[in-house]
């Protein structure tokens, strides 16, 4: 589940998707390869010969995992990680550069390709495919849509001249008793939700100094103007980049960045000049979500602005590692999973509930490893990511009130290897440090190196990611019982959370 995002401008999104002309050139940026290899295109239908406009030429058919990984608080300048003796990423330590991402241990792609990244992330770039030479199979969808017009047309006089022959004076259509304009829609319907979230819901678009960018999603959070969105979306604008907010109805608005944290891949930003008449969304209760809950997404899925998807939530407390591939600090979260469509350019984006309700930010999507639709980016297969409203409201206050985020942390090196027995504490920290910080939250409650960590209150924990992502759904402070194993034997302690402020 690896995650490269494109850097490429985005041109202002088309109010119609363009007909295709012609064969859509890969994109210079591939997604990752997710776990399950490669990807199937459905088969265009086949064109008669003879059939008016056939196409006669058709084109041709469409890293070692680390040992040891971050501690749950510490991090580096570049992961925010650190490294071990080994190679490991660790939260308690001094900065290290982070390791190769491994298949082993898959982390999935942004839904879109951020501010300046691509194909796979939510607020990726949307990039214009450039024409082939030659047939290819623009060419076969053209004779498909020219073959079909043309029999719609001969089907529509036959049908002319029967009714004609036919015909005894009086018709037989039936009028609906009331006009588009007089449907009153109930409360909860998707309709109803989509028509009053929409006018609180904004595309983003990011640009670094260097002019690269892209686009993503956000939503009003208060009436003082500030946005809610993914890091992954504005941050090519975070230092000297610039950042405009469109509107549903067109208003365009400067903005600036108030905060980011690269490891919730969470950010506010807020607008300059902000109108009085700010709605924001409600926000829910992502802790009392059910699997089976209908879902509803809003974003701008390939630059297409104010696209709303449904879907239920597929499962919850997943845990997912995400990168934007550009070598920038992951981001760990218990994800609530949905099978509402998701696409580049939704990240940032909220995941509401059938009332109306925010309950998670969507973020990150499993694909396959080339989307599908002949550019390369990554798409929906069902499988996306949203971090629980909940964690979320809580980074956003506090980036709100001080700019940084403030990371829950046990104060330990874990390692990132991708097991199923849980989460071992390394034999040594990053830059050479001590695996368990003295006088640490995991110090004072007895933890050493070589424990393994196999619950955190009632979660299991199965690898280091996973205790990362439960760590970093409390706060600092908080008080969780930790289950682990040693010599063989499995042992329970209590231990209160500390806190690390900033991403670096």
């Amino acid at each position: 589940m690896s995650t490269e995002n494109e850097g490429t401008a985005v041109p202002p999104a088309p109010s119609a998707p363009p007909v295709p002309v012609d064969a859509p050139a890969a994109s210079a940026h591939q997604e990752r390869p997710a776990p399950d290899g490669g990807t199937s295109t459905a088969p265009m239908p086949p064109v008669p010969p003879n059939a008016p406009g056939a196409a006669q030429d058709h084109g041709a058919p469409g890293s070692p995992a680390p040992q040891n990984g971050p501690s749950a608080g510490h991090g580096s300048p570049e992961h925010g990680f650190g490294h071990g003796a080994q190679g490991a990423p660790a939260f308690g330590g001094p900065a290290g550069s982070p390791p190769p991402p491994d298949a082993s241990w898959p982390p999935p792609s942004y839904g879109d390709g951020g501010a300046g990244h691509g194909a796979g992330g939510w607020g990726s770039s949307y990039q214009q495919p450039a024409p082939k030479k030659g047939g290819g199979r623009g060419r076969l969808v053209a004779a498909v849509l020219a073959a079909a017009l043309v029999a719609g047309g001969a089907g529509g006089g036959l049908g002319y001249t029967l009714a004609k022959e036919n015909d005894t004076g009086g018709s037989t259509t039936v009028s609906a008793s009331t006009s588009g304009g007089d449907i009153k829609r109930e409360p909860g319907t998707v309709a109803a939700v989509a028509a009053k979230a929409l006018p609180s819901t904004v595309t983003i678009e990011a640009e670094s100094s260097s002019g690269e960018g892209g686009t993503g999603t956000g939503f009003v959070f208060d009436t003082q103007g500030h946005i809610v969105t993914n890091n992954h979306v504005v941050a090519e604008a975070v230092d000297g980049g610039e950042l405009s907010v469109t509107f549903p109805n067109g208003k365009k608005y400067d903005a600036e960045v108030v905060g980011n944290a690269q490891g919730y891949d969470v950010a506010v930003i807020k607008l300059d000049n902000a109108p009085s008449d700010l709605k924001p969304l409600p926000l829910g209760n992502s802790d009392e979500v059910a699997v089976g809950d209908s879902t509803i997404a809003i974003g701008a899925p390939f630059g297409l602005s104010n696209t709303v998807t449904t879907g239920i939530i597929s499962a919850k407390n997943r845990p997912v590692a995400s990168s934007d591939g550009t070598g920038s600090q992951a981001s760990y979260m218990s994800a609530l999973q949905t099978d509402a469509s998701i696409n580049p350019g939704n990240s940032g984006g909220p995941l509401l509930d059938a009332q109306g309700n925010v309950i998670g930010i969507n973020s990150a999507i499993q694909s396959t490893s080339n989307g599908g639709f002949g550019t390369g980016q990554a798409g929906s297969i069902g499988l996306g990511f949203a971090i629980p409203i909940n964690q979320a409201k809580y980074v956003a206050q506090e980036l709100i009130r001080t700019g940084k985020p403030v990371y829950a942390k046990i104060g330990a090196s874990v390692s990132l290897e991708d097991t199923s027995g849980g989460a071992k504490i390394t034999e040594q920290g990053a830059g050479g440090s001590e695996a368990v910080e003295p006088g640490g939250p995991a110090d004072k409650a007895g933890l050493r190196p070589g424990d393994v960590i196999t619950k955190l209150d009632d979660r299991v924990i199965d690898s280091g990611p996973t205790l990362i992502g439960e760590i970093w759904t409390h706060k600092p402070g908080d008080e969780v019982t930790i289950t682990y194993e040693r010599g063989g034997k499995e042992h329970t302690t209590e231990l209160t959370l500390g806190s690390r402020v900033g991403d670096n």
